[in-house]
């Protein structure tokens, strides 16, 4: 079972902020970011930011029979490379939650400087891969961070 204690990040308003630092194995031979690692940043931080608000993702998936969170659809603007040893910060906000799906803009940056822009398509799916209702503990969790709006956890 997930702690959140054992969540990487803070809530900040209504976002949560996970650090990344880049490592060897995050980086081309050029010791740049390699595109497809800043999914691995955001999907890290997906997966923290619920683990933070109390949702666990494993005793979800026992308790409703494999449902579980899959990522519908993504898009990535790369402004600006990240290279080795770059302290980043994954920005996560929730914009939309509908009744099986979850729309977050995650954005990656280098202290004010934003490298990458995301968009994710979240859906709630059973292991039939067909949607379900997001339950209503989880959307209620969710619904408080978005809540928030700008105060500062203490």
């Amino acid at each position: 079972m997930s702690d959140p204690a054992d969540a990487r990040g803070s809530i900040s308003g209504d976002a949560h902020l996970m650090p990344v630092r880049v490592y060897w194995e995050d980086t081309d031979a050029g010791a740049i970011v390699y595109y497809a690692n800043y999914l691995k940043f955001t999907e890290r931080a997906r997966s923290d930011m619920l683990r933070l608000l109390g949702i666990d993702q494993r005793a979800m998936m026992e308790r409703d029979s494999g449902a579980m969170f899959a990522v519908r659809d993504v898009t990535a603007s790369y402004l600006a490379p990240a290279r080795l040893d770059d302290d980043l910060v994954v920005e996560t906000r929730l914009t939309e939650m509908k009744g099986a799906t979850l729309s977050l803009s995650q954005n990656v940056m280098r202290q004010d400087e934003t490298l990458v822009q995301t968009q994710v398509r979240a859906a709630f799916i059973g292991l039939d891969g067909r949607p379900r209702r997001i339950p209503a503990e989880v959307r209620d969790r969710l619904t408080a961070l978005t809540k928030r709006g700008g105060e500062e956890e203490q």
